[in-house]
């Protein structure tokens, strides 16, 4: 769908220079474009490769355990049916903690991973194999509550550093590229919160 579309914008601009006689423009648009996607990316690599090896340090030095058994209480609150101790708590709070940080790429692969998790889960609940006292499986193919509001949860996505932001602010020359920190943070709380409100009412007429 978005490729299609993404064509189609690309063909009709190419045959609206033609016809007005500006494909000269539209190559030189082209070219400054590309010149600047590889530009963004190279600014962007950085970036990232600073906030990965930050985030390693902070694992080894056992900050990231820290914030983990820090926000442990939290997790527990907003995923009740989630066992204690099972993988799914480990990978959504390190996926947490990396949202809030802005480190959108570093959450992806534990958000990932906790979706993997959860399914594993709801596998368990429906062969009554394992964790007798949870509720009953969803058929097969179909998302459980826990993977539908970590989901909600991730959109919503907190953040206290919006590096990616950042990032783009200071590539385009602007004057105070943090300036965007304050309004990030408040806008991400309230959508988060909304987030929480909306899976915790749902959670609770599901009971019902």
């Amino acid at each position: 769908m978005l490729n299609g579309l993404w064509a189609g914008m690309v063909l009709v601009g190419i045959i609206y220079g033609s016809v007005a006689g500006n494909i000269e423009a539209v190559s030189l648009g082209a070219l400054d474009a590309a010149k600047e996607a590889v530009s963004l990316c190279i600014t962007m690599v950085g970036v990232m490769a600073l906030w990965t090896g930050l985030m390693e340090i902070a694992g080894k030095t056992g900050l990231i355990s820290q914030l983990t058994s820090g926000i442990g209480p939290v997790i527990r609150w907003l995923f009740p049916d989630i066992p204690e101790g099972h993988e799914a708590r480990e990978h959504i709070t390190a996926n947490v903690i990396a949202n809030i940080l802005g480190l959108g790429w570093a959450a992806t692969p534990s958000g990932l991973k906790a979706m993997e998790a959860l399914a594993k889960l709801e596998e368990d609940r429906r062969s009554g194999s394992r964790y007798p006292g949870q509720p009953q499986g969803r058929p097969k193919g179909t998302a459980s509550n826990e993977m539908c509001n970590f989901l909600i949860l991730n959109i919503s996505s907190l953040q206290l550093i919006p590096v990616n932001i950042i990032a783009y602010r200071s590539q385009y020359g602007s004057v105070c590229p943090t300036a965007v920190v304050g309004p990030a943070i408040a806008a991400t709380a309230v959508s988060t919160a909304a987030a929480i409100l909306f899976f915790k009412i749902a959670d609770r007429r599901s009971r019902l």
